[in-house]
């Protein structure tokens, strides 16, 4: 699998750009990412905030130990 050039963090803050009212094509634009890339990370990822992030992370380490 490739790995993204984004880390979770900036996926974060890339959909909370959208969450204040930015539009998905000027999004997609500024940050070089296709629609559909955006909206697989915003089923991903949507509505978390770093804090969410790491209990996630913690979570799927744990199923892969």
């Amino acid at each position: 699998m490739k790995k993204s050039k984004f880390s979770e963090h900036q996926i974060i803050n890339i959909l909370k750009e959208y969450e204040s009212g930015k539009s998905t094509k000027d999004i997609c634009r500024e940050h070089g990412i296709s629609a559909p890339t955006f909206y697989q990370w915003k089923h991903k990822y949507g509505g978390m905030d770093v804090q969410h992030l790491k209990e996630f992370r913690r979570c799927r380490k744990k199923i892969h130990d």
